[in-house]
């Protein structure tokens, strides 16, 4: 396979990737870390990045892709897991979210905002992102030659002329960034959803490979690392660059968000042209996103139910999406957020046991207890956060090693792998011993 392919693919991939969360927290966690920037921006990318590349990976592994991973555990976990995961990272979470961050950064600075208009926005947005969806075989040409290309240099024309004309220091880091900035980043990094997409993302990867003639396994892994790798590179840098931006940023007033960093960024760096550039920046971030997440729900949903077709199901994902689009970013988002923090621990923990799964023989048992044990607790956070909480179990919680970084989960993961072990043990000695008895 030429070099040329794998770097296209990899462009591809760092396209669908980068959406509306990876533009919006960046910048926010870099003016909250101010002095902590560098350690938050480590946590952030080992979950931003390297999960998602971890992700895939384990995905190339398998051959049945996220379904045949989730049935390591039980089959109707994994046919609800994986359900839930392509819900959430296509129709019913990410890509209403995304097609509403294009409106409001996009196209809502510089008219008459209104339901009508968003509808109308949202109408022309969905349509072009289902006429391309239509030919995935098409998509490295479409995003890895064309809509990467120019999408980074529009970022790179923005963080460099914050660069070279923001001088003033970082400042002191806020509260959750002062005692554990690497957690901190860490936590931030669910929010780009990306992990999640990767589930869903593997299955165009090993398509658009396999078209171009890769059937071996041990190929598809390797080339889907490699095109990974070089999403992940991309990935990074722009991190990197839009944490120093905001960092930078700090100084000249508080801000809720990512978002209105950037749009203050750019006003104050270009002026009204600013605000044009970046519309234009996240409108086709946001895009390349929708169309990528649109192409892989409708290809999982096509093989799920096998009546239906690939353009039948991406379809209705794409008017799902579009009814849900004209709720509002803020409805969204309300939801979005403790579904991650209930979702991401599951998904950590099921492909960190793929990576071990040799070391216990790949045992129902390791992998059913752990995420059972994973999933108590995650399942409690996310609770929280919509407000449903007990004053004992917070006792319980709280009372958990690392629980203070949002990551209380850990050692009942590890407990619960270790329970399962031991309960595969006591299973296949008690088979022999009956094997040895009736003999």
């Amino acid at each position: 396979m030429k070099q040329r392919d794998i770097l296209l693919i990899g462009l591809m991939l760092f396209s669908m990737f980068f959406g509306a969360g990876n533009l919006m927290f960046p910048p926010l966690l870099g003016a909250q870390a101010g002095t902590s920037l560098w350690l938050a921006l480590f946590g952030f990318i080992v979950t931003a990045v390297g999960l998602p590349l971890f992700v895939l990976i384990a995905i190339s592994l398998v051959k049945g892709g996220a379904q045949e991973l989730g049935n390591r555990v039980h089959p109707r976990f994994s046919s609800a897991f994986t359900v839930i995961v392509y819900l959430s990272i296509g129709p019913f979470l990410a890509i209403p979210r995304n097609a509403n961050v294009a409106y409001e950064m996009g196209f809502k600075p510089f008219i008459d905002s209104s339901p009508l208009t968003l509808f109308i926005f949202t109408a022309i947005f969905f349509a072009l992102v289902y006429a391309i969806s239509l030919n995935p075989s098409k998509m490295v040409d479409y995003m890895g030659k064309w809509i990467t290309p120019i999408l980074l240099l529009a970022m790179a024309v923005l963080c460099i002329a914050a660069f070279t004309q923001l001088h003033e220091p970082l400042q002191a880091p806020k509260a959750k960034y002062e005692a554990s900035a690497f957690f901190a980043g860490f936590i931030d990094g669910y929010s780009t959803m990306d992990a999640l997409a990767s589930l869903a993302f593997g299955i165009v990867i090993l398509t658009a490979l396999q078209q171009r003639g890769i059937t071996d396994s041990q190929k598809l892994t390797r080339y889907t690392a490699k095109a990974g790798f070089i999403a992940g590179i991309a990935l990074a840098a722009v991190y990197i660059a839009l944490g120093l931006l905001g960092a930078k940023m700090a100084p000249q007033g508080s801000f809720e968000n990512g978002t209105t960093i950037l749009s203050s960024a750019a006003s104050l760096l270009f002026g009204q042209g600013g605000n044009m550039l970046l519309g234009f920046i996240f409108t086709l971030a946001c895009f390349t996103t929708c169309v990528g997440l649109t192409t892989a729900c409708g290809q999982y949903f096509a093989k799920l139910v096998p009546k239906a077709s690939y353009k039948t199901m991406a379809l209705i994902v794409t008017l799902v999406s579009f009814g849900l689009a004209n709720l509002g970013l803020n409805q969204i988002l309300t939801v979005s957020v403790p579904f991650l923090v209930m979702a991401y621990p599951l998904t950590i923990v099921l492909v960190a046991l793929a990576f071990l799964h040799r070391f216990f023989a790949g045992s129902r048992a390791v992998y059913a207890s752990a995420m059972l044990f994973t999933g108590m607790f995650s399942l409690y956070d996310g609770l929280k956060m919509f407000g449903l909480e007990s004053s004992i179990l917070n006792n319980v919680t709280n009372s958990l090693p690392f629980s203070a970084a949002g990551l209380g989960w850990v050692v009942p993961a590890i407990v619960g792998a270790i329970v399962g072990s031991i309960i595969s043990r006591f299973g296949s000695q008690q088979s022999t011993h009956k094997t040895n008895h009736a003999s």
